[in-house]
């Protein structure tokens, strides 16, 4: 049972909208676009990674929208603006995680859709869509772990460290050191203001970031991964930074090149978190992926 669902929109801005919806007894906090004059394509649901918020994806909405798509971002648990249960009620694995996704999309009554996936969490998001491989127009992935060769970068590592990892999960410029070094490039000021927020509110968001890491099980999680794209026949669109300084390119390429319905787009100049600085390459890629007849 999914329990209570409450729905509460918050405002508009540049035409995204923020909203939250308690699922069970946990509230997540999404943003969404709507085309303005409607779309029969699915819509488009976009996953953030370690350890960012729905608010990655704002470069990249707006221009989803006007393309005639749907699109919706939620945070995850214990990310940015969503609940950051304790342990005992969440226990942040990828299981937990993938369950928690069943539910939200249950919420907002999606059945069908295209699933856009980033970073580190996005094997979660690639999990649920090798189960769910009936629920996914199309698949999406950016800069996401795609091989058992892929292991988080020491500076994620450090999070999960007892006593050390609390410390340093504390500090809301882990925001900027993280996004800026994973992305080569200055966040502006204004948005690392969204991202410190979470961590300027509550000391629970430094509590999950540890928790999260402890319990990513990537090295399994990437063996089941591996597993699934031997069987994936969805198509997909594999989006990549080059300059990505934690996840070697040539797992992209070399899936790619084994599979005919995996296209590869190459990002030259992008790493680690290409649609903070690349919104619009990425955005002409996406709408061209998601609306073509394959």
């Amino acid at each position: 049972m999914l329990g209570l669902v409450k729905l509460r929109l918050f405002f508009m801005s540049n035409a995204i909208a923020k909203a939250s919806i308690t699922v069970g007894t946990l509230n997540w906090y999404y943003r969404e676009v709507q085309p303005e004059n409607g779309s029969e394509k699915p819509p488009v649901v976009l996953l953030h990674g370690v350890p960012a918020q729905s608010y990655t994806w704002r470069g990249v909405m707006p221009e989803l929208a006007a393309a005639g798509l749907r699109a919706i971002a939620p945070d995850w648990l214990g990310y940015g603006f969503s609940d950051k249960p304790d342990r005992r009620d969440f226990d942040y694995t990828p299981a937990a995680y993938q369950q928690a996704l069943a539910d939200l999309l249950a919420a907002w009554e999606i059945e069908r859709f295209s699933l856009v996936v980033q970073g580190f969490l996005g094997s979660v998001g690639l999990q649920y869509a090798f189960s769910h491989p009936q629920q996914i127009e199309r698949l999406v992935v950016l800069n996401a772990p795609l091989n058992i060769e892929a292991r988080l970068p020491w500076k994620m590592q450090q999070w999960g460290i007892p006593f050390v990892g609390d410390m340093l999960t504390q500090d809301p410029l882990l925001m900027d050191r993280t996004l800026e070094g994973g992305s080569g490039f200055v966040i502006a000021d204004e948005d690392l203001d969204v991202y410190r927020r979470p961590f300027l509110q509550t000391s629970a968001t430094g509590r999950s970031l540890v928790a999260t890491v402890q319990n990513l099980q990537l090295k399994p999680t990437m063996t089941a991964i591996a597993t699934g794209w031997q069987s994936w026949q969805t198509p997909t669109l594999l989006i990549w930074g080059l300059g990505d300084p934690w996840l070697e390119f040539e797992a992209a390429e070399n899936l790619a090149a084994a599979h005919t319905h995996i296209e590869l787009a190459r990002l030259p100049d992008a790493k680690h978190y290409p649609q903070e600085h690349w919104s619009e390459e990425i955005s002409k890629l996406l709408t061209q992926f998601l609306r073509r007849s394959i």
